[in-house]
């Protein structure tokens, strides 16, 4: 990353970092606006909003939550500081429509399960320790956490991230805090409070292994091979996928800096942008008309006149309508 420069790598973190947020929460089956955690991303990074609306408070908390992890990853983890958090993910003190404890360890009587499956009929996939337990367990936690690291900072971060989720501390939210804690670890390893890959969408693509063996790990006792091993792979799938989209991202700016002098109107750049961040799909005449809120005709014109600028072509690829690519060589 130090071979880019500081806008290539600003636009790589904000992108990874907006990612992490996003998947942190969709992982739980929470959809976040991405605008808005877009914005408020960019806006505490200090980096250009124009264009992206106000967030809302709630996005706003969520955010200052993973920033706080990254950009302070090297200050001790607190209690308080995990109050803070969690306080920031249950502004109303609710988990829906249920009362729950906020910024404070869970505590009641009934034990903390993980189930599944309709009332009645529910599957139990962990049960946590006894609330009265927490207070002990998680000043172990943080004594530990907050220790020289004894072995690999990677690992330290897997470890982590397992015994978190085992205590489950809170009423709710353990999930997302215990992958805020994993990014924080991560951050110390990598010495950057900038983020250029994102755990939580690697987690995300293969959420149905992340959550069989996290159920093994709490029902098999302390031997944890099995999680490091799914840790790592998954890791490794994270920083692939980051390499893929900086590669991308260098590549977009190479084509504006090559194309600078050529003439281009407003939907043309919004559409070759597109094209260059993951446009999904065939571009044709009717999406490109969809896209940019204009005629089918003024479309075929925009597209012709890239195509003869060499910016576009048609693709190999038969269909009823023709087809349009990038020309990236």
């Amino acid at each position: 990353m130090n071979s880019l420069g500081l806008d290539t790598q600003s636009a790589s973190s904000l992108d990874v970092m907006t990612e992490d947020v996003l998947r942190n929460s969709e992982i739980e089956g929470l959809l976040l606006n991405p605008k808005h955690v877009r914005s408020s991303v960019a806006r505490h990074l200090g980096l250009d909003t124009a264009g992206l609306p106000m967030p809302d408070h709630y996005t706003e908390g969520v955010v200052q939550v993973m920033l706080d992890a990254v950009q302070h990853a090297d200050a001790p983890l607190t209690e308080q500081r995990l109050f803070n958090w969690h306080a920031a993910l249950f502004p109303l003190g609710r988990s829906g429509i249920v009362p729950i404890t906020v910024a404070a360890w869970r505590q009641g009587a009934e034990p903390m399960q993980v189930v599944s499956g309709a009332m009645g009929k529910e599957t139990v996939h962990y049960e946590a320790p006894p609330s009265a337990d927490v207070p002990h367990q998680m000043q172990l936690f943080l004594d530990w956490f907050n220790s020289e690291p004894t072995t690999d900072p990677v690992l330290k971060a897997a470890v982590a991230h397992l015994w978190f989720v085992n205590i489950h501390p809170f009423d709710d939210g353990n999930g997302r805090l215990t992958r805020t804690l994993t990014d924080m670890l991560l951050a110390r390893a990598d010495g950057t409070p900038q983020r250029f890959y994102s755990m939580s969408a690697a987690i995300l693509r293969d959420k149905k292994n992340y959550y069989d063996v996290l159920e093994y790990m709490g029902k098999h006792g302390l031997d944890i091979t099995q999680w490091l091993l799914w840790f790592l792979q998954t890791m490794e799938s994270a920083i692939d996928t980051a390499v893929e989209k900086t590669h991308r991202v260098v590549r977009k700016s190479l084509f504006w800096h090559e194309h600078c002098n050529i003439a281009l109107n407003e939907r043309q750049i919004k559409v070759i942008n597109r094209l260059w961040d993951g446009f999904e799909g065939k571009l044709n005449t009717s999406k490109w008309a969809k896209m940019t809120k204009t005629s089918t005709a003024t479309a075929l014109r925009d597209i012709q006149d890239l195509v003869e600028k060499g910016i576009l072509r048609c693709s190999n690829e038969g269909g009823r309508s023709t087809n349009y690519e990038l020309v990236e060589e």
